[in-house]
């Protein structure tokens, strides 16, 4: 059963038709939104402390505030999304930056991607071990370099070029992530039930200009080896955003959400339903004498509304599970939505919108 947040009604696509274009254009000017994660997974009440429930609420809140504010100051998409994972990576709740888990060989091995929906530019790095916060490396991979995903030790050294702050391996250790990974290598306990909550972080945002972005963070997999990498840093896997669609970030089973092509379906399924969907309410304007339409809708004119996006993305969730994956999205829309999909008990999660939605979850019975 997929849970996702409850957004405010919007017109009936009709409605939606005979919307004057003006009028669309000014709420544009005034939308943005954004939404968050921090990891899917067996999440539920029994299995977390209360003191560890509000700690990680406050994490969440934190990070959410810091983006809403930027983007409530006209800020960009890009630049909500990049403060709000850096402070989810320093935050050692996650499995990101600080508090990323260990590989077998017990080092830390972190991949993040990001990318701009205005322009389709993106930025992706794996296996980076000593960068304090990868998501200002992916940024800088996007910007700075005639590349879009570097890993190891290149990413490492780029990332020095660059003047990023750099860190030594015990920044990223805490003692509950190495006893993580000694219980593995002592067999009392596979990776598998480790990795119950998938911690990675994510963002995606709306700004006021209609811009979309898109970041993931993530320390990997418990136990991970030969270089293993997920979904996170994958562009179309993990991460993905387009301005004609929608922004997603993704968390869980990583496998399966490359073969699938999670982020990209959702974006792409969502963009070839807008051209349908107008064409289906072009079909409800009233017709002139001599048959012809007395109204011709115009893209500007129209969104698609909540209950079209939520089936989308929940659609694609379903068939992720079909083929065995768990996990979760967060997406933003051009239309100012926000929300999530989830086939798991719990997702660490955050959204808010310019009409003064904000909320913070954490188990599937929550909005």
């Amino acid at each position: 059963m997929f849970k996702f947040a409850i957004i405010a009604p919007v017109l009936t696509m009709a409605a939606l038709a005979l919307c004057n274009s003006a009028s669309a254009q000014t709420d544009r000017e005034v939308n943005w939104s954004i939404a968050i994660h921090g990891g899917a997974g067996t999440i539920e009440r029994e299995k977390i402390t209360p003191e560890k429930d509000a700690e990680i609420r406050t994490a969440l809140n934190k990070a959410l505030a810091e983006g809403s504010r930027i983007l409530k100051a006209g800020g960009s998409a890009m630049d909500a999304i990049t403060a709000t994972i850096v402070l989810l990576e320093n935050d050692p709740n996650f499995n990101a930056g600080k508090g990323a888990v260990f590989t077998w060989d017990k080092t830390n091995e972190l991949d993040s991607s990001i990318m701009d929906g205005s322009d389709l530019s993106a930025g992706a790095v794996a296996g980076v071990t000593a960068t304090k916060n990868p998501i200002l490396l992916a940024r800088a991979v996007k910007n700075n370099s005639p590349h879009v995903m570097l890993s190891g030790k290149g990413a490492d050294q780029f990332s020095r070029e660059q003047g990023l702050e750099q860190v030594t391996p015990d920044y990223y250790a805490t003692p509950r992530r190495l006893k993580q990974i000694e219980d593995v290598l002592a067999q009392q306990v596979s990776a598998a039930d480790i990795d119950h909550k998938f911690g990675t972080v994510g963002a995606v945002a709306m700004d006021s200009k209609g811009n979309m972005a898109a970041g993931t963070s993530t320390g990997g997999m418990t136990g991970k080896r030969w270089g293993r990498i997920g979904d996170s840093p994958v562009v179309g896997a993990g991460t993905y955003a387009d301005n004609r669609s929608c922004a997603i970030s993704a968390t869980g089973a990583g496998e399966y959400f490359i073969r699938l092509g999670v982020a990209h379906e959702i974006c792409t399924r969502i963009r070839m339903r807008f051209p349908a969907a107008i064409e289906e309410a072009q079909t409800t304007v009233p017709k002139d004498k001599d048959g012809n339409y007395s109204y011709l809708i115009h893209a500007s004119e129209f969104i698609l509304d909540d209950a079209e996006v939520q089936e989308i993305a929940d659609d694609v969730m379903a068939e992720l599970g079909g083929i065995g994956g768990t996990g979760g999205i967060i997406y933003a829309t051009p239309w100012g939505q926000a929300g999530y999909s989830f086939n798991t008990p719990g997702m660490y999660r955050g959204r808010a919108t310019s009409d003064g939605t904000t909320s913070v979850s954490i188990y599937g019975d929550e909005e």
